[in-house]
């Protein structure tokens, strides 16, 4: 079962780091699902950032930084995997 958790807002190619606008809470080793029309991929999260602080939980209405394994785009949605 798979959760939306937010949506891409911006991706940094040169660090792999996807801006995500959260609708629900992430945290740290949660498993996700990245899903949008040029890329469908799922990964584990292992680095969070807000204001290139690291995290480990953020929440509803947080702009966070995710270290991605894949090229994401603008509108992407991401998913929590339980």
């Amino acid at each position: 079962m798979e959760t939306m958790v937010g949506r891409v807002t911006h991706y940094y190619p040169k660090v792999g780091v996807a801006v995500v606008v959260l609708e629900d809470h992430l945290a740290f080793g949660d498993m996700i699902h990245i899903r949008g029309p040029y890329e469908d991929f799922h990964q584990t999260v292992s680095s969070m950032e807000i204001d290139h602080e690291k995290i480990t939980a953020a929440g509803k209405g947080d702009d966070i930084g995710v270290k991605v394994t894949h090229r994401v785009h603008t509108g992407d949605i991401v998913y929590r995997e339980t």
